[in-house]
C-alpha cells in the first residue's frame, strides 16, 4: 500500500513517528541539558575524587619512578637516588607552591605529614642541587622523620593513580604497603554512623507513619471545609525555614527549654532530675519526625482520597466489624500511599545534616555530617566523595530490596 506521493504506507508511517519523536525530543532537550550540566555533571565529578589519587604522581614524578625499585615491606630506607629524586621534586613543588598540597594530601593518611613538608621546605628550597653532594644524610638532619621507613612507605603506598584508600578509610580500614588493615580502634566510627544513620532513619520513617496515618485519614475522610483548614496546618511548615524550626526545637528541648520547665511546674519531674533530650538521639528523631511528617502525610493523604467510602459501608453491611472493615477493606488501598511517604521520608531523612547538627550532638549526628565536614573543614574531598558513593549504593541497594518485596509497581500518589 501507498500513499499519495508513491512511498510505501509502513515507510511513511515510520518517518512520520521519527518527526514526532525528535519534535518531542527538541521540546525537553533543554530540562535535559540543564539537569545534566548542573546535576548529573557535578555528582560524577565529585564521586570520581572518591578513586582519583593523581596528586601524588603530578607533584612527585621522579620520587614515584625512583621508589618503584624500593621494598616499603623491609626496614631499608630508600637509596640516595630516591632522596635526589624527592629534593629535586620538592624545589619544583616549592616554586610552583604545591608542596602544601602534597602534604595535605599525605596528612589524610598519616598525621604530621603536612606539618613535615611544612617545615622542611623552608631550608629543602635553599638548596644547591648541582654540586651532586649526597643528599641522603642533609635531609634526615632537617627532619629526622626523612630516615623513617614509614614516611616512605606512605609516599609509596598512596603513589598510585587510582586508589581504594579512600573507600577502605570510609569503612574503617586503610591502605597499607602490606594490603587492607583495620583502623585503630579510636579511629573506627565511620561505619558505626553509617549503622546509626540507617537505624534513625528508618525509626524517623516509622514514627512518621504512626503519626502521619490518623492524620491523612482525617483529612481524605471528613468535609472539604474541614479537611481544606487541616491540609492548611499540615502545609503551614513549609512555610517556615528549616534552620527556624530546627533551633525552635533547640529551646524547647534543652535541659532549661519549654518542656523541661513544664514537667517541672506541673510535678513530673524534679529540679535536679530533668530529662536530657537534646544533643542526642531522642533530640534527632523528635526534630526531624516533625519537619519530615508532612512529606509522610501528603502522599497518603491523596492516595486515601480516592478510596471509595461506599466500600467500608458495603464491608459493614455484610456483618464486618468497624475494625475488621477498616484491616481487610481500607488499609491494603492505602498501603501505596504509606509506600511512596516512606521512600521519601526515609531518603530525605538518610541525607540530611542541618538538623542532626544543631540538635544531634555527637551521639545524634549522621553520616551526611560527616560528609559536611570533609568538604567544608578537613577538604578531604576523597573521603567525603567515598562516604557520599557508599552512602548512595546503601539506598539504591535497599531500593531494589523494597521493589523485591513490595513492588515500585504498588507506590502511587493518588
Amino acid at each position: 500500500m501507498e500513499v499519495a506521493d508513491g512511498t510505501p504506507l509502513k515507510k511513511s508511517l515510520a518517518r512520520s513517528l521519527r518527526k514526532e519523536k525528535l519534535r518531542a525530543l527538541a521540546l525537553i532537550a533543554p530540562l535535559l541539558i540543564f539537569v545534566l550540566v548542573t546535576f548529573v555533571l557535578p555528582i560524577g565529578t565529585m564521586l570520581t575524587r572518591s578513586i582519583d589519587n593523581s596528586i601524588v604522581e603530578e607533584i612527585l614524578p621522579r620520587t614515584v619512578l625512583a621508589l618503584e625499585d624500593w621494598n616499603e615491606k623491609g626496614d631499608e630506607l630508600p637509596n640516595e637516588m630516591v632522596f635526589r629524586s624527592f629534593v629535586e621534586d620538592f624545589q619544583d613543588a616549592i616554586a610552583d607552591k604545591n608542596h602544601t598540597k602534597i602534604g595535605s594530601r599525605l596528612n589524610y593518611e598519616v598525621s604530621g605529614m603536612s606539618s613535615l613538608f611544612r617545615k622542611s621546605a623552608r631550608k629543602v628550597k635553599k638548596w644547591d642541587l648541582t654540586d651532586n653532594a649526597p643528599i641522603k644524610q642533609k635531609l634526615i638532619e632537617v627532619n629526622k622523620a626523612w630516615g623513617d621507613v614509614e614516611t616512605w612507605a606512605v609516599i609509596k603506598t598512596h603513589s598510585v593513580a587510582l586508589t581504594n584508600g579512600y573507600f577502605l578509610n570510609a569503612v574503617d580500614m586503610q591502605r597499607t604497603p602490606f594490603g587492607a588493615q583495620a583502623q585503630p580502634e579510636n579511629k573506627q566510627v565511620l561505619v558505626k554512623l553509617f549503622i546509626r544513620t540507617l537505624k534513625m532513619s528508618l525509626i524517623i520513617t516509622g514514627m512518621c507513619i504512626l503519626l502521619g496515618y490518623p492524620v491523612a485519614w482525617l483529612l481524605a475522610n471528613l468535609s472539604n471545609r474541614t479537611s481544606n483548614l487541616l491540609l492548611i496546618l499540615v502545609l503551614l511548615p513549609f512555610w517556615t525555614s528549616l534552620l527556624v524550626r530546627t533551633s525552635a526545637w533547640k529551646v524547647m528541648l534543652q535541659n532549661q527549654g519549654v518542656i523541661n520547665d513544664l514537667l517541672v511546674w506541673i510535678g513530673l519531674i524534679t529540679e535536679g532530675s530533668r530529662l536530657e533530650i537534646i544533643n542526642n538521639q531522642f533530640g534527632t528523631i523528635v526534630a526531624m519526625t516533625h519537619i519530615l511528617l508532612p512529606f509522610m502525610i501528603l502522599p497518603m493523604y491523596s492516595v486515601m482520597k480516592t478510596i471509595p467510602p461506599s466500600y467500608l459501608r458495603a464491608a459493614k453491611s455484610l456483618g464486618a466489624t468497624n475494625w475488621t472493615a477498616f484491616w481487610r477493606v481500607y488499609f491494603p488501598q492505602s498501603v501505596p500511599g504509606i509506600g511512596a511517604g516512606s521512600i521519601l521520608v526515609f531518603i530525605l531523612a538518610i541525607g540530611y545534616y542541618i538538623t542532626p547538627e544543631i540538635v544531634g550532638g555527637t551521639d545524634g549526628i549522621f553520616i551526611s555530617n560527616r560528609i559536611a565536614y570533609h568538604i567544608s573543614s578537613s577538604l578531604n574531598w576523597g573521603l567525603a566523595s567515598a562516604l557520599g558513593a557508599i552512602l548512595l549504593g546503601v539506598v539504591l541497594l535497599l531500593y531494589w530490596v523494597y521493589d523485591k518485596i513490595v513492588g515500585i509497581d504498588n507506590v502511587k500518589l493518588g
